[in-house]
């Protein structure tokens, strides 16, 4: 555990040259199991899933569930997460929490409960007994900072004596509520014209993510930047934002970074995207990194005004990046190319 700690210690984004041509990644990382169709639209049916259907959900992966005949409604989802969980169990466990929360806050829904697996673990051996002691920080840690109820028993265990290369994994549940139907919001773009908002920081971090793991074939670096009171802060954010009626869509900066949030929300109505990247930002840390903490809103340009001023007033960090445009995809007055094309051989 040492030797993967020291090499995820002497990682750093300077060794990773800033790519000359955006184009050739994004449609690199297109063929990305994790980053294709069939891993965020897979509706189980007997149709094959095509290329075309990307994006096509509306709830994302937030389930919505009406419990009575009055609308009330519950949100549901379950996230899971193996990535240095033996070498920091406690931030791993807050990360995970953390982005399950972000994504049912960017629904509409409060989080509420959440229930915790640890999967492929020994805890009769020390580096097992230091995962579960970890996690089961992180676990009470995050529930006391998002106010979410957890079972008595916090989380339950999986034990494997002999697991051999299978890394050990925490799956989390969580439950939310929703009080207020009129208020919940997709994460596909609505229309053409309206502004992009990024809420939170940017920043050069490309730790953990599909981009330096994928496209640069390196799996040993640290987690991605993260700190639980930002968190809490932008969710906040975006709560009242959704109660004020400021935003058309929301969603949570996830798998593959930006561009791949911003396409996640694009294709499902046929739109696309113009944006600008940051300057003092490298170009494939602000389009690819996984930093936490981050949430891309579609703000209609009536609201605009009122949407700078709340988030001014709460002392909220934001990102101008663009607007949404009829299908064509533009990075820095570079064009590349129109929505479907963007789902040709995903």
């Amino acid at each position: 555990m040492s030797d993967v700690i020291q090499t995820e210690k002497s990682f750093t984004i300077e060794s990773i040259p800033e790519p000359e041509n955006i184009e050739d990644v994004i449609f690199s990382l297109m063929v990305n199991p994790n980053l294709s169709s069939i891993n965020y639209f897979n509706d189980f049916g007997e149709i094959n899933v095509s290329p075309d259907s990307i994006g096509d959900s509306e709830s994302d992966e937030s389930g919505l569930f009406e419990i009575d005949g009055n609308g009330s409604k519950i949100a549901m989802s379950t996230h899971a997460f193996h990535h240095h969980l033996q070498n920091d169990p406690q931030k791993a466990t807050e990360i995970l929490i953390s982005r399950a929360a972000r994504k049912m806050i960017c629904s509409g829904a409060t989080p509420t409960a959440i229930s915790a697996f640890l999967y492929h673990i020994n805890f009769g051996d020390p580096k097992g007994q230091f995962i579960a002691s970890g996690a089961k920080k992180g676990l009470e840690n995050a529930a006391s900072k998002f106010d979410l109820k957890i079972t008595d028993k916090k989380i339950r265990f999986d034990h494997f004596s002999q697991h051999g290369p299978v890394p050990a994994t925490i799956i989390v549940s969580m439950m939310g509520i929703v009080n207020d139907g009129e208020n919940i919001t997709t994460h596909s773009f609505k229309n053409k014209g309206n502004n992009i908002f990024l809420i939170g920081r940017t920043t050069d971090d490309i730790n953990s993510s599909e981009y330096l793991e994928f496209y640069h074939e390196i799996s040993d670096s640290p987690l991605p930047e993260f700190d639980i009171n930002e968190e809490i802060k932008i969710q906040g954010a975006i709560s009242r934002l959704n109660e004020l009626k400021l935003i058309e869509s929301a969603s949570p900066v996830g798998k593959g970074g930006l561009f791949f949030t911003l396409l996640r929300a694009a294709i499902p109505n046929e739109l696309g995207f113009d944006i600008t990247t940051a300057a003092e930002t490298r170009i494939d840390s602000f389009l690819f990194g996984e930093a936490m903490g981050r949430i891309l809103v579609e703000v209609n340009t009536e609201n605009e005004d009122e949407f700078v001023d709340a988030l001014t007033e709460m002392k909220v960090p934001f990102f101008t990046l663009g607007h949404i445009t009829k299908g064509e995809i533009r990075i820095d007055d570079q064009s590349m190319g129109y929505i479907d094309k963007m789902t040709v051989g995903v």
